[in-house]
Parts: C-alpha cells; sequence; structure tokens
C-alpha cells in the first residue's frame, strides 16, 4: 500500500483529493492537515510514503513544509500549485519535491503522480512541461545560441536522464554498473557544458528537452 497525506487549507479540495486516491485498491490516505505546520508533523509520525500539499498554506508554507519532510523522512512530495511559472517549480524542486501537479488539471493525473513519486520518481502536471519547452525554444532564438545537449557523450546523456528521473548518484551507478566516482566525473562534465548549477536545473532542463515528462 501506498500511504498518503493530503495538505490543503481548503475542505472541499482536501475531500476530493481523498476521494479520488481511496478508489484505488493501492493507496491509502492516512490524514488530512490542514496547514505547513501540521503537515510536516504528519509526514513525520506516520511514515507516509508521500505528501501531496498546496504551496499556499497557512503557519508554513507548502514549499517550506516540503523541505522540511524531505529533509527528516522518506516522505515524497507531491506540490499542488495554481502556478505554472518556472519560479515556483525551481522552489519546489530546491525544496525536494518530486512532483508538481497543477490544480486546474490535477485529477486526470493525480494517481499517475502518487504512484510514481511513491518509487521515487518524478512526475509533472503535462502543461508544465510543455510550457518549459516553449520558453526554452523561445529563449534559444531570442538569444541566437545553440543546444548544447549534442556536445554530451552518450554515457552523460543516460547520467542526466537518470539524476533527472530523481535517482542519487549512488542509484545511477549501481544501475549503469560503474563506480560512484565516474557518475559524479559525468555528472560534473554534463552540467558544464550545459551551464546547470544544482539538480532543479538538471530536472527542468531535462523536462524542456522531453527527457522526462
Amino acid at each position: 500500500m501506498i500511504r498518503v497525506i493530503v495538505a490543503d487549507d481548503h475542505g472541499i479540495v482536501r475531500k476530493g483529493v481523498r476521494f479520488l486516491l481511496q478508489q484505488e485498491r493501492d493507496i491509502e490516505v492516512l490524514g488530512e492537515a490542514e496547514d505547513g505546520r501540521e503537515a510536516v508533523k504528519m509526514a513525520k509520525d506516520r511514515a507516509a510514503d508521500v505528501l501531496i500539499i498546496d504551496i499556499a498554506m497557512p503557519h508554513l508554507n507548502g514549499i517550506d513544509a516540503a523541505a522540511q519532510v524531505t529533509k527528516a523522512t522518506g516522505t515524497n512530495v507531491i506540490i499542488l500549485s495554481m502556478h505554472s511559472d518556472e519560479e515556483f517549480l525551481i522552489r519546489a524542486l530546491d525544496a525536494g519535491a518530486k512532483g508538481y501537479l497543477l490544480k486546474d488539471s490535477a485529477e486526470p493525473d493525480l494517481v499517475r503522480a502518487v504512484r510514481a513519486v511513491a518509487q521515487g520518481k518524478t512526475f509533472f502536471s503535462p502543461e508544465i512541461s510543455h510550457m518549459l519547452l516553449e520558453d526554452y525554444m523561445r529563449r534559444l532564438r531570442q538569444e541566437g545560441i545553440q543546444d548544447s545537449y549534442d556536445l554530451l557523450t552518450e554515457r552523460e546523456r543516460e547520467v542526466l536522464q537518470l539524476l533527472a528521473e530523481g535517482k542519487t548518484n549512488k542509484e545511477a551507478a549501481q544501475l549503469l554498473n560503474v563506480s560512484l566516482h565516474t557518475v559524479e566525473t559525468h555528472r560534473t562534465n554534463f552540467m558544464q557544458k550545459l551551464g546547470l548549477h544544482n539538480t532543479a536545473e538538471i530536472v527542468i532542463y531535462a523536462m524542456r528537452k522531453r527527457i522526462i515528462s
């Protein structure tokens, strides 16, 4: 069973999310939280697999709550948001969130998102991926620059995808049957080639390139 906590300050949203999840045999809703602090405490106390939390929460916003939860527990976080701009997505990823769902399109993607992040994978609303791709292509045209993806070696591309999917360096090394040092070297190389600086930027680049969805 995938153990889930739902956190939103609007009761009707919490009940709606809970109703959708409880239709699935492999998902159990452990409880509901009305504010960010309650969500953090509940995630710690109940050993949830997944926390679904709104960004705009009383007492502690959803992004800061996600950071506390991912730092202190093994719970994977899905952010629910009204915002489709890159700033909020970067903040959510920096906080350790594995999923980002837009509220106006969350229903068809909710169950798939829960199952994906419960396995440590990433999941984003399709609208987010489309927005990032369009924005990226527009920047390339405006600045008259070329995409550097073709400069990556085959192994660098493999490491990029695994890290963007939420794997750690160690997990990527095990999957590729190479040393941790080798993965770290490939990571450093492709980040330099692509001008990336952290994990959040790796994920966003991979979404723009449709390497992950």
